[in-house]
């Protein structure tokens, strides 16, 4: 039995399709694990879009992401992945940009793309033209930097508490004590003996002392009850029975010799 779900398969022709409605605004097309990628021309994103709305039937803004590429001109790339209901069928429009040039925005294709955009802009940089309200929207009132660029150190530049003196939020450089941190790049493989604060102490402190022989009677010397305690323990009972000679058969059920009365 097959599952449920309809299998992700891209129409037949459709990167041809698209291809020839953006024309010249295409830079690149990338099929690959059946999911379908176009770059275009950053400067006619917004005419690009329009296309692919009106013409070629996408006519939901689903998601727009930011990716960093420290290594490139162009280091951010700004994805958009666009719906199609009537297709049900998706594809990601990309386009490149660095820290200064800006990325026309789509907010009067889609209204969605300002909360989108703004989200890219704080964890990214990326300027958006015609954003009327380009703010942060995820970090802080006065955060400095944005935190999904590469570049980006982990710990942040500032960092914010409460000042009892103040009697509000400060913020201060981020300051990372390193009295009680030891960097030990040893495989742990290879046998580190890692001594930790406090393993000093156990050299001080005295060692149990061992366990008491246990008393055993194994002679008669060992009770302590003495020797007239002795004598009587060896006296037997009126009561007790006899034991037969340990030289004779009687009282072990063997015949009797012949010549024995």
């Amino acid at each position: 039995m097959g599952h449920s779900a309809p299998k992700i398969v891209n129409p037949e022709g459709i990167a041809e399709e698209i291809g020839a409605l953006l024309g010249s605004m295409l830079v690149e097309t990338v099929d690959h694990a059946d999911e379908l990628s176009f770059t275009v021309v950053r400067e006619e994103l917004a005419n690009a879009m329009t296309l692919l709305r009106d013409m070629g039937h996408y006519q939901q803004l689903m998601e727009i992401a930011g990716v960093d590429y420290p290594d490139r001109p162009e280091r951010f790339e700004v994805c958009y992945h666009l719906l199609s209901v009537t297709r049900n069928h998706r594809v990601r429009v990309k386009v490149s940009t660095d820290e200064d040039t800006p990325v026309p925005t789509v907010t009067h294709l889609w209204p969605v793309a300002g909360w989108l955009e703004r989200e890219v802009f704080d964890m990214y940089g990326v300027v958006f033209d015609g954003n009327t309200d380009l703010r942060r929207i995820l970090t802080d009132y006065g955060f400095k930097g944005h935190p999904q660029r590469k570049d980006f150190p982990l710990t942040g530049y500032v960092e914010l508490r409460y000042s009892e003196e103040d009697k509000r939020v400060v913020y201060e450089p981020v300051k990372l004590a390193q009295d009680f941190r030891s960097f030990d790049f040893m495989s742990p493989w290879e046998g580190a003996q890692y001594v930790l604060p406090g393993d000093e102490k156990a050299a001080a402190v005295p060692a149990a002392p061992a366990a008491p022989t246990p008393k055993v009677t194994e002679k008669k010397a060992d009770t302590g009850a003495g020797e007239a305690a002795n004598k009587q323990a060896e006296e037997k009972s009126a009561d007790a029975p006899v034991k037969p000679a340990a030289h004779t058969d009687e009282g072990k059920g063997a015949a009797k010799p012949e010549g024995k009365a």
